[in-house]
């Protein structure tokens, strides 16, 4: 892309295009996307050094952010891209990027305050990246961290999860760690953490169908049915009524009636759009 037209961006408006690709889980255009933000703070950087070296005024943009915020950003939203396609080479690789942002110049105390803060994201998602991709000796010491910050518990055990279904882990004992704070998880009501809070729901029913435990299995998955309905994204719908098709047969009589009125609430704003299309 031209640098004129990179100049003629908004910035801010790209971040809300990122935000939108992640809570879709179009992990294509969040990559893409990514890719268009740091071609643009690539941009606008080397053309203030330009400035700066020939002293000239520096050009004034319409950013709300220090410049350091949208170099890290697109390489964190590319690491998640990597690391939601099991591309963990690529997602350890962007991780790399936004841990260290000291290199660029003229970054001023609240530039310094953002890089300290990818800092911080850098370390927590590295762990996530190390666990998914099979470094499952790494579990307790991301416990151990967990437990120091407590604001990454909820991406955290859904990471742990997740890591536990794929490699057969048995992480009952860990769960238990944290069964109190996990208790209010479901008081999230964020975008970012209702995300989160989807995949933990999911994979807790994943591991316990794994774990043979049908009752809590089924259990988290009317659950996680509901919680997709009522956020409006129909792939995670999908999957959960086809977790729950495999489960049927463990299916309990306060679990069906429990269903039938998922099922029946799903139904009413399918029957309320239908009437609606009626009379356009």
């Amino acid at each position: 892309m031209r640098p004129s037209i990179l100049k003629s961006l908004k910035p801010d408006i790209i971040v809300e295009m990122l935000e939108m690709a992640y809570r879709f889980e179009d992990w294509d255009k969040m990559l893409n996307t990514a890719g268009v933000l740091y071609s643009y703070a690539q941009c606008i950087y080397e053309e203030r050094q330009y400035h700066k070296a020939k002293q000239l005024p520096m050009p004034i943009l319409d950013m709300e952010r220090p410049l350091v915020y949208y170099f890290g950003f697109s390489h964190l939203m590319r690491g998640i891209g990597c690391q939601k396609q099991a591309r963990y080479d690529e997602a350890r690789e962007s991780i790399y990027r936004y841990a260290e942002l000291g290199w660029m110049e003229d970054l001023g105390e609240e530039g310094e305050e953002i890089a300290e803060e990818f800092r911080y994201l850098a370390r927590a998602n590295l762990y996530t990246v190390e666990i998914l991709s099979g470094r499952t000796e790494l579990l307790e010491g991301y416990a151990g961290f967990l437990r120091d910050n407590p604001e990454e518990l909820l991406p955290g055990l859904g990471t742990i999860l997740q890591a536990a279904v794929q490699y057969g882990l048995d992480v009952d004992e860990l769960l238990h760690t944290f069964a109190e704070q996990s208790a209010g998880f479901e008081e999230y009501e964020d975008a970012g953490n209702i995300s989160h809070y989807f995949s933990y729901c999911y994979h807790s029913a994943l591991y316990h169908k794994r774990a043979g435990r049908l009752t809590e299995a089924l259990d988290w998955t009317i659950h996680s049915l509901m919680l997709a309905h009522r956020t409006g994204h129909d792939g995670n719908f999908k999957r959960c009524l086809a977790l729950f098709e495999l489960l049927r047969e463990g299916v309990t009589a306060e679990q069906a009636r429990r269903y039938h009125e998922a099922m029946t609430e799903c139904l009413g704003q399918v029957a309320v759009d239908l009437f609606d299309l009626r009379y356009v």
